[in-house]
């Protein structure tokens, strides 16, 4: 079974042999196509086993296992919004599909649509809430929906069903970092780095607690470790563009920060940085423009109401830098705070 989505071979086969004991020519070719398709997603060779998963279902139209099965290769092949479509038509033919609900609910996440998830999660919650791997996507569910009392209950029952659960210790490491318990998240990343010292996840979040104490050398090692095994990820590629800035090496960063948004423009965090990049390169509008878009999608971005102020600064505009210190003032930044008592009246 995979972590990340779930694909039953005993299951499969055990179907497989059903069909084909139903005596059609239709039905034993379906099944037949099936198997080919399960075992070329097991070799990871994902087109092919979407091309097997389509002749079964050419044969047999409501091949319910086919429809998920085809999914999850598309799912895996990047092509999320394409095994949305076959999940669905699975549930469509089985509405107790419990697996494809499942994997409906990871694409979903993967999404960002983290209450469609959480519809899916809870449709199956009573079958599946002994599962650490359901209870793992729970919280991720809940964590994007910033509930995050209810994240923290799913990651500690993850974590209770199995101690070693990587991804649950990793999740719920970002929940402490989010809610400043620093200590607590180091205790679970470094947990989770022992069990599998390859978990890209794990590694960029070590990265943000390094970078949080300075600690910016070693903050890049970690989040070049990050990178390693997700060469693309537009989170690394800004937490990477973010500690070159830190250490003075901006036009390195700037192109990690441009990719990051090109592969992901919601992330405040990365506008905020760019806005960073500019205000340091004295380009108070490019600054202005950057900031100003990372408040549109997240004002709690952390020092944002700071940078924002020196970029009003910047341009001239006192009166607009002392209105955005004075925002960050109230929002508890006290940096902001010593800069309102600084420079405004």
């Amino acid at each position: 079974m995979n972590c990340r989505q779930w694909l039953s071979l005993f299951t499969a086969l055990c179907l497989a042999a059903a069909l084909s004991s139903c005596g059609s020519t239709d039905t034993d070719e379906a099944a037949q196509f099936f198997l080919r398709g399960n075992v070329q997603l097991q070799k990871r060779e994902y087109k092919e086993a979407i091309r097997f998963y389509s002749e079964a279902i050419n044969k047999k139209s409501d091949f319910a296992d086919a429809y998920s099965n085809r999914g999850l290769a598309k799912f895996r092949d990047g092509q999320p919004d394409a095994a949305l479509a076959d999940y669905s038509k699975a549930i469509e033919t089985d509405k107790a599909f419990g697996t494809a609900y499942f994997n409906r609910a990871d694409t979903y996440l993967t999404l960002g649509k983290a209450q469609s998830a959480l519809t899916d999660l809870l449709t199956i919650q009573k079958t599946y809430q002994d599962s650490t791997f359901y209870q793992s996507r729970l919280g991720e569910a809940y964590a994007g929906l910033n509930n995050l009392p209810m994240a923290q209950a799913a990651f500690d029952k993850a974590i209770l069903l199995d101690a070693n659960n990587v991804e649950a210790l990793t999740n719920r490491a970002a929940l402490f970092f989010s809610l400043k318990q620093y200590s607590d998240a180091r205790s679970d990343i470094d947990k989770a780095l022992t069990i599998n010292p390859n978990q890209a996840e794990a590694w960029n979040n070590k990265s943000l607690l390094l970078a949080r104490e300075k600690k910016y050398v070693e903050a890049l090692a970690a989040v070049d470790k990050a990178l390693n095994q997700t060469a693309n990820q537009p989170f690394y590629l800004n937490n990477k563009g973010y500690l070159l800035l830190m250490l003075n090496r901006d036009a390195e960063a700037l192109p990690l920060l441009n990719q990051s948004i090109r592969l992901n423009d919601q992330n405040a965090w990365a506008h905020r940085n760019l806005g960073v990049y500019w205000l340091r390169q004295k380009k108070a509008s490019d600054a202005l423009a950057a900031l100003k878009r990372a408040e549109q999608l997240d004002p709690s971005v952390d020092k944002l109401y700071v940078y924002l102020g020196e970029a009003q600064q910047l341009a001239g505009n006192k009166t607009a830098a002392c209105d955005a210190w004075s925002r960050g003032k109230i929002a508890g930044d006290t940096e902001a705070t010593a800069l309102v008592t600084q420079f405004c009246p």
